[in-house]
């Protein structure tokens, strides 16, 4: 009994041990914008076709790398695979590494899913795992705020430069753009970068002006200015020489952060604000012009608002008129003749309200106050319209309501128009019952008619998931042609490409040999495609090409050749295709 219960422990603790293991770790779950993260794939098996993840939010900037080690310890083996990559994240925020895949003895395994936390750039890159050529104190992004304690809607300026020193930039990409919460915003196009020379930090340095925004602070307080990360092409000199005695020049890649800006925004003072104000914040000129004040029953006339100057054209509402009731004044047309130079808003708005006149008399229209706060003394200003008089020569006469002096312009109101109905809704009187009708029918007979239908589907899958051959071969064919689809796409990273070429390849000969990856021998691989009536000269093509992908990968070769060797993938397949 005793050795009965001690095998049966063997047997377990021999199961578990050959369990089959395959996770994801990573350096860190959380890191700035500007970081580095490692990311392993590890296995205890030798499985087959790895898939990784799409890293969506992050860019690959190394790997994948590939380690195997084995050992032999008091008589038990245990064998070890790693895929390693390195990560750039390309934003902020919670990003998720979806599962990665591998196959073994015809069962699928994932890793799990990994959440990554993306705060805001740091100071310095503090990743251990960080392998990027440094360009520290020859680079900077530096954003020159004009003013850091502005009152509410008055203008600000935010100008980006790129300091370089002693280093060389080929081009730049955004990491991450800023964003200007609670502010109104204007981007300034830059037509060309020049490179300048200035000083900065007492040294002499070249400079790149890459973006000018006009902000408008839309409220009061610590408004916060997220920073503008970029990733810089960067060729850095050695202090090496070639053959011919030039510099020899690395090239890497750096990310620099402009930081957080901070900006005190002063409210606008209550002492002295008219119940009017609207919130322009400038310097104005105020009108308010009819195109003309005579006119004859049927005309009418356009009476424009409008406000000229420098300040927050954009952002307030110009007074609206008020007109006797013997006048009909329809909603305005409103325009904008501004331009956004660095220093601000400047031009015009206006509101055009087309009024037409009902009767015949004299109509004034009351004037009007426009108020703003003039940053220039830091006060209230209001100015003022004259009053206009609008002449009816004729048409009919209105009836007066009162003839007090305050109300006589007011006019009872005249029905003119009555309601018009203009649209007719018919209502059926004979409708027909559902039940007995074609439809009914339908519905009740269409069960019975699906029915068969179920059951001759379900036999055929019965029939698929029972033929254990037929679905290996064509899961091997569907790699096969996955596989060399994400060559195609991966034609421009070679590395990339001749690990999808080299799958593809091995699931063709799984899926048309049936055959797994212990059984692929060269001789093997040759004695059976000879044997399917294959050409030699096709399967020796195939087999060079296949050994060659493992040399590819590392060794150097153009885009041409690249190119060359999926065209020849494709031509051997299809032959072999035709041939077995």
């Amino acid at each position: 009994m005793k050795r009965f219960i001690v095998a049966i422990l063997l047997i377990i603790g021999t199961s578990l041990s050959a369990q089959v293991q395959f996770e994801a770790k990573v350096s860190k779950t959380t890191l700035g914008l500007n970081e580095r993260l490692r990311i392993d794939f590890i296995m205890n098996v030798d499985g087959d076709n790895f898939v990784q993840p799409n890293f969506d939010g992050f860019r690959i900037i190394a790997g994948p790398s590939q380690q195997v080690s084995q050992s032999w310890v008091n008589g038990r083996s245990s064998f070890e695979k790693v895929y390693s990559y390195y990560l750039l994240p390309n934003q902020k925020g919670t990003l998720v590494i979806r599962p990665a895949t591998i196959e073994f003895n015809g069962q699928v395994y994932k890793t799990a899913a990994i959440r990554i936390n993306v705060t805001a750039a740091t100071a310095q890159p503090r990743d251990p795992n960080d392998t990027q050529v440094s360009a520290e104190g020859n680079l900077y992004l530096i954003a020159d705020v004009s003013k850091t304690n502005p009152y509410i809607n008055e203008p600000i300026t935010v100008v980006y430069k790129l300091y370089f020193n002693n280093i060389g930039i080929s081009n730049s990409t955004e990491a991450s753009k800023p964003k200007y919460n609670d502010f109104w915003s204007q981007d300034i196009p830059i037509k060309q970068l020049v490179a300048e020379e200035g000083l900065f930090k007492g040294e002499k340095y070249r400079y790149i002006v890459l973006k000018k925004i006009v902000l408008y602070p839309q409220k009061s307080g610590k408004l916060t200015i997220e920073p503008l990360s970029l990733d810089i092409a960067v060729q850095l000199p050695s202090n090496q020489r070639d053959m011919f005695g030039r510099v020899v020049i690395t090239e890497g890649n750096k990310r620099v952060s402009a930081g957080t800006k901070i900006i005190n925004v002063k409210p606008l003072p209550e002492a002295g604000k008219p119940e009017d104000f609207s919130g322009a914040v400038g310097n104005f000129d105020f009108k308010v012009t009819p195109t003309k004040t005579n006119l004859k029953n049927g005309e009418s006339l356009d009476l424009v608002v409008s406000v000229t100057g420098k300040g927050n054209m954009k952002l307030f509402s110009l007074p609206k008129p008020i007109v006797p009731n013997a006048l009909e004044m329809y909603d305005a047309v409103h325009s904008e003749q501004v331009d956004t130079p660095l220093s601000g808003m400047v031009g015009k708005v206006s509101d055009s309200y087309t009024i037409v006149p009902q009767y015949k008399g004299n109509y004034p229209i009351k004037p009007l106050k426009f108020s703003y706060f003039d940053l220039g003394s830091k006060t209230y200003k209001t100015l003022s319209s004259s009053e206009i008089m609008i002449n009816v020569l004729d048409g009919p006469t209105a009836t007066v309501a009162s003839n007090s002096g305050s109300d006589k312009n007011k006019i009872d109101k005249v029905e003119q128009f009555k309601d018009i109905k203009l649209k007719t809704k018919l209502l059926k009187i004979n409708k027909q019952d559902f039940f007995g009708s074609n439809l009914y029918l339908g519905l009740l007979f269409l069960p019975f008619l699906i029915l068969p239908v179920i059951v001759l589907l379900k036999k055929k899958k019965e029939a698929l998931d029972g033929d254990v051959t037929g679905n290996r071969i064509r899961m091997n064919n569907k790699l096969a042609k996955k596989y060399l689809s994400e060559a195609k796409k991966q034609i421009n990273n070679k590395e990339l490409f001749y690990i999808a070429l080299e799958k593809a390849m091995h699931n063709f000969l799984k899926a048309k040999l049936h055959i797994e990856t212990s059984e692929m021998s060269k001789d093997n691989i040759q004695e059976l495609l000879l044997s399917r009536n294959a050409n030699p000269e096709a399967v020796n093509d195939f087999i060079a090409l296949t050994e060659n992908c493992e040399v590819a990968r590392y060794a150097p070769s153009s885009s041409f050749a690249i190119q060359q060797d999926f065209d020849k993938a494709v031509l051997i397949i299809s032959d072999l295709e035709k041939q077995i």
